[in-house]
C-alpha cells in the first residue's frame, strides 16, 4: 500500500519504474490489504485479463459501492453505460456492434484520410517551427491527429473538433485515479457540455444520417433498444471520443521523448535498419501510455497466482509494471526497438482488448514515419511538461524544433 501511494504523488507519476521495481520484489501478486490484490507481473495479469470470471467495476456494482457523492457526479456517471463498464452479457451485446467499426479491413480504408490528416497537421508544424521556433509537438500534432480521426469518424464537423478536444481532455479524468472528488468539477462541467452537444447531433443526425459511426449506431438504437439503449449510444460515443485519441496521442508523445533520449534509434529508423512497427511496440512495452486497470473478481472460487481473492475483491492491474517484468522480458529496463514477440498489455487483453488498438496502431504506422523524414532534425527544445495523471501516462506539453 506504501507502493500504491508513492505511485500517486507526483515524483510517483513522473516515475513510476522504480516503484514497480519494488512491486516486482514483493512477488508476482501481492496481497495488499483485504479485498485488495496488486499484480505487477505479466503472466498473472495477462491470465486476469482473460478470464471472464474477473469483471469491471459495472453500474450493478457500483450503485453497491458509490458513496451519495459519486453517484451525484455527473463524469463518474459519463460512462457508465459503455462496453468499457459493462460485464456479460451486456458486454458482448455492445461490443459486437462497435467492434464492427474497428476491424482491421474498415480501419485499412481509413489511411488515406489518416495520411491526409498527418501531411497537414505537419505543414502546420513546418510553418509554426520556421527559422527555429519551439513548437509543442503534443498540442501540434500528437493530440490534433488522433483527435482528427475519431471525429471524422463519428462525423463531428471540423469546426467543432478543437472544442472537442478540450472537452475530451477534461473529461478523460475520470479514467484516471481521483483522491479528491472536486478534481472532478471540470470533468463534471465537459460532460454536461458534451452531453447538451451529442443531443443536438442525435437530431441532426437522425433528420439527415451522414456516413458515420454517429449515424449508424442511432440507426440500430432507434430499430432496436434492446441492441443499444439511448444511455448506451451516449456512454460509449464519450467513451470513444477519449480513448480514440488519449492513448495515441500519448503514444506518440512517449515515442518521441525516447527518440530524443535515444537518437541512435531515429537514425535507424531513418535508415530503415530498424522497423517502424518494432519501435512502437516497444514504446507501448517500454513507457506503456496506459499504466493500470482493475478487475474485480465475479464468483467464488477464484485465485490470483497463489492468492484466493472473494467475489468483490478488486484487483490492480499494474499494466506499466508487467510491461517490465524480467520474468517476461530479458532486460526490461533496457529500450531495444529490436526485440521479438513483444506483447505488451497496454491495450489489454481478453473480452475488454481495446477495440480501437488496430486503428491506434495504423495512425502510429504513418504517423511515426512522417515525422521523422519531414524533420530529419527534430529535436528537444526544453524540458517537457507531463500531464500528471496516472493511468494514462503522457505529456501536456513537449516542445520541440524541427529546423
Amino acid at each position: 500500500m506504501d507502493i500504491m501511494a508513492a505511485l500517486l504523488t507526483v515524483e510517483g507519476r513522473d516515475n513510476p519504474y522504480p516503484l514497480y521495481d519494488e512491486a516486482h520484489r514483493l512477488g508476482a501478486v501481492i496481497d495488499a490489504a483485504e479485498g485488495f490484490v496488486m499484480v505487477p507481473s505479466y503472466d498473472e495479469c495477462d491470465h486476469v485479463l482473460r478470464n471472464a470470471s474477473f469483471g469491471v467495476w459495472d453500474v450493478d456494482w457500483r450503485g453497491r459501492a458509490w458513496d451519495d457523492e459519486q453517484q451525484r457526479r455527473p463524469s463518474l456517471r459519463s460512462m457508465e453505460r459503455s462496453v468499457i463498464y459493462a460485464n456479460a452479457p451486456d458486454h458482448g451485446r455492445m461490443r459486437s456492434l462497435i467492434s464492427s467499426v474497428f476491424t482491421p479491413r474498415r480501419v485499412a480504408a481509413l489511411e488515406p484520410m489518416i495520411e491526409q490528416a498527418v501531411e497537414a497537421l505537419l505543414d502546420r508544424v513546418a510553418e509554426a517551427g520556421a527559422d527555429g521556433a519551439a513548437v509543442d509537438l503534443m498540442d501540434d500534432f500528437a493530440y490534433q491527429l488522433p483527435v482528427s480521426v475519431i471525429c471524422d469518424l463519428l462525423g463531428i464537423p471540423a469546426e467543432d473538433r478543437e472544442t472537442f478536444r478540450v472537452l475530451a481532455t477534461e473529461l478523460a479524468a475520470v479514467l484516471d485515479y481521483v483522491d479528491d472528488l472536486s478534481r472532478l468539477d471540470g470533468a463534471d462541467a465537459a460532460w454536461l457540455e458534451l452531453e447538451l452537444y451529442f443531443g443536438g447531433l442525435f437530431a441532426e443526425r437522425r433528420r439527415c444520417p451522414q456516413d458515420d459511426l454517429v449515424s449508424a449506431l442511432i440507426a440500430v438504437c432507434d430499430a432496436d433498444g434492446s441492441r443499444l439503449s439511448g444511455a448506451e449510444l451516449l456512454c460509449n460515443l464519450a467513451l470513444l471520443l477519449i480513448a480514440g485519441f488519449e492513448t495515441t496521442a500519448n503514444l506518440f508523445g512517449n515515442g518521441v521523448r525516447l527518440l530524443f533520449e535515444h537518437p541512435e534509434v531515429g537514425t535507424g529508423l531513418r535508415r530503415g535498419d530498424l522497423r517502424y512497427a518494432g519501435f512502437a511496440e516497444e514504446v507501448l512495452r517500454y513507457d506503456s501510455p496506459v499504466q493500470l486497470t482493475t478487475r474485480i473478481a465475479l464468483t467464488d472460487g477464484l485465485s490470483v497466482g497463489d492468492v484466493p481473492v472473494r467475489p468483490g475483491a478488486e484487483i490492480a492491474l499494474m499494466i506499466g509494471a508487467a510491461n517490465r517484468d524480467a520474468r517476461r522480458y530479458e532486460e526490461p529496463e533496457r529500450f531495444d526497438p529490436t526485440r521479438t514477440a513483444i506483447g505488451p498489455l497496454s491495450f489489454g487483453a481478453g473480452p475488454h482488448f481495446c477495440v480501437g488498438s488496430v486503428l491506434a496502431r495504423t495512425e502510429a504506422a504513418i504517423g511515426f514515419p512522417r515525422l521523422l523524414e519531414r524533420f530529419p532534425a527534430l529535436a528537444a527544445a526544453g524540458a517537457p511538461t507531463r500531464n500528471q495523471r496516472f493511468v494514462l501516462r503522457g505529456y501536456e506539453h513537449l516542445p520541440v524544433t524541427v529546423t
